[in-house]
């Protein structure tokens, strides 16, 4: 059997359009303004770095930049220190969300972290000690005796094959493999570098890029979302902010919607959305009733969802998070605390599946603990939502919905209260206190407890359903 190997890896990590969403150079410029090192803006200066934002990088760009240190020839080198200490807390503002889950599982590997750049190393070596990096590669200017820059590049421009040659330098330094190491891009001239190690990223890729990396099976990430989410290439728009323009009740004439209390789901940071479950059309119900709120939203779905033809692809690609129930399983949990950390919405079904037989007409509500754990590992608002009507649209029985009741379709009903007072202390309580704040938020018509007719009670069942009635009854959650 082969000896796993020992050789050690190393992050290495683009900085505009790749850590921050666009350009650093607007921060650095007006750094550098305010502590004197430069007096006016380069003409044309805004917008080039929004031709930047919108394709990333150019040859004419990339020729002005290394004429960098021909500009700043004369220019005394601390200044330029000076500066990039001012802009380090502004640019580390910038660095999208979902870059830190990836420092963390780096520094968890013990992977050393490398900041590499054609920015100047004065500019972003204090950035890059704020984020805790271990170490930049960047294009560094030539200084004389007297500590001015005097026009020249001391070493490679690191751009392009450049930034291969002084990574690969580093790496040799410092006893890394470029083999076992990653690095992440969004430029097709970081192609070099990213072909020269074992695991590339494109991050937020150009145009050119996106093909470049679909033909090589790269994995293409978006660091402001979660790992998995795709986006419309070039324009770089997430699929859900897409699908939300078209989640829109008027779009779905075989049901009526009334919908409440939308303003109780916070306009910012991470938010937990918890409902009963009574559908296949739930998902979408909610998808509809969220889009309102402006926010995307990512899912904890079952994993059989994610494992059918298209419909799978579709919730993956939207960020979805796919429970395997039968494995208990924290992996989920921790994947949606992540996103909930990240600042964005998680929402579930807290019953796990939709109640079989009797038990889909219990007025008492019973979950799992999944929700409750989630709110005591990450302390995020736990917003309830009562759902209603759905299984009018779809039931169980069904394996389509009914698209055809245009003439009298039925209403589903949504409606968000305020967040649960959540206890921390135990989960099954705290899960009690979830159910319960969603059980108030349903119509009247929920809490009536009465025998269902046999019509009612099939119409729960899968379809070909053959098992026991009352074992149905029994596949209660909430016991563990």
């Amino acid at each position: 059997m082969p000896e796993a190997s020992s050789a050690r890896g190393a992050a290495f990590f683009d900085l505009d359009r790749t850590l921050l969403a666009g350009a650093s150079g607007p921060v650095l410029s007006d750094a550098m303004r305010r502590t004197g090192v430069v007096s006016s803006s380069i003409p044309g200066e805004r917008a080039m770095y929004a031709l930047f934002n919108a394709i990333g990088e150019t040859l004419p760009a990339m020729a002005l930049a290394r004429q960098g240190a021909t500009l700043a020839k004369g220019r005394p080198q601390a200044s330029m220190q000076a500066a990039a200490v001012q802009a380090a807390p502004e640019l580390v503002a910038l660095v999208q969300r979902y870059a830190f889950h990836e420092f963390e599982r780096h520094r968890d590997a013990r992977r050393p972290l490398v900041l590499a750049t054609t920015t100047p190393y004065d500019l972003v070596k204090p950035f890059a000690d704020l984020l805790g990096f271990d170490d930049v590669v960047a294009t560094r200017y030539g200084v004389d005796a007297q500590g001015n820059y005097n026009g020249s590049i001391d070493g490679p421009f690191v751009w392009s094959t450049g930034k291969l040659a002084g990574v690969r330098a580093w790496a040799a330094a410092h006893d890394v493999d470029l083999a076992e190491s990653w690095a992440y891009s969004d430029s097709i001239y970081d192609t070099p570098l990213l072909s020269a190690v074992g695991h590339p990223v494109a991050v937020n890729p150009d145009p050119r890029l996106v093909t470049f990396a679909a033909a090589r099976r790269w994995p293409i990430r978006h660091l402001d979302a979660p790992a998995g989410v795709a986006k419309v290439p070039v324009v770089n728009l997430e699929l859900q902010r897409l699908a939300m323009a078209f989640a829109r009740p008027e779009l779905v004439p075989f049901a009526r919607f009334n919908f409440a209390g939308t303003e109780h789901v916070p306009s910012s940071g991470g938010a937990l959305i918890v409902a009963n479950h009574r559908s296949y059309f739930d998902v979408m119900a909610m998808a509809m009733f969220l889009s309102g709120t402006g926010r995307t939203v990512r899912f904890l779905g079952k994993r059989e969802v994610f494992s059918a033809p298209v419909i799978g692809q579709i919730a993956a690609a939207m960020g979805g998070i796919p429970v395997d129930r039968g494995t208990g399983s924290d992996e989920p949990l921790r994947l949606a605390a992540e996103v909930l950390a990240a600042g964005d919405v998680v929402a579930m079904m807290p019953e796990g599946t939709i109640p079989r037989g009797r038990a889909f007409f219990d007025p008492v509500l019973r979950g799992r603990w999944g929700a409750a754990r989630l709110a005591a590992m990450t302390r995020v608002p736990v917003i309830p939502v009562g759902l209603w009507g759905t299984e009018r649209v779809w039931p169980r029985s069904a394996r389509l919905p009914n698209v055809l009741n245009l003439a009298n379709p039925p209403e589903v009903s949504m409606r968000a209260g305020r967040a649960v007072e959540v206890k921390y202390r135990s989960a099954d309580a705290d899960t009690r206190r979830i159910m319960a704040a969603i059980s108030a938020l349903l119509p009247a018509e929920a809490s009536d407890r009465r025998e269902p007719t046999p019509e009612e009670l099939a119409a729960t069942l899968p379809p070909g359903y053959r098992g026991d009635l009352d074992a149905e009854a029994a596949r209660r959650p909430g016991t563990g």
